[in-house]
């Protein structure tokens, strides 16, 4: 495999995982009425290629479900950042 292409999947695995946790603390936040973190965060965190582990997040902690944005939004961007992942391995593979 190419290293260039190895070095975006680890990227977004970790983008992922960023944005996973990030789902965690704000419910935990939450729950314990402290400061959260903002929204845009969320989904800036999920427009750069995290949106798999946001999305993950979301469902698991049950964070933000009520938000019709988040529930639309979050599944398209992991359908979307598939696809340009998938482009991606296929143009570096082939």
């Amino acid at each position: 495999m190419n290293p260039v292409l190895t070095w975006i999947l680890i990227a977004v695995g970790i983008l992922n995982v960023i944005s996973f946790f990030l789902m965690a603390l704000d419910k935990r936040l939450a729950c314990r009425r402290r400061r959260r973190i903002p929204e845009k965060v969320l989904f800036l965190s999920a427009l750069l290629f995290g949106a798999l582990g946001g999305t993950a997040g979301m469902w698991i902690f049950r964070h933000k479900t009520k938000h019709w944005y988040f529930r639309l939004f979050f599944p398209l961007l992991v359908v979307a950042q598939a696809a340009v992942l998938a482009y991606a391995i296929s143009r570096y593979v082939i």
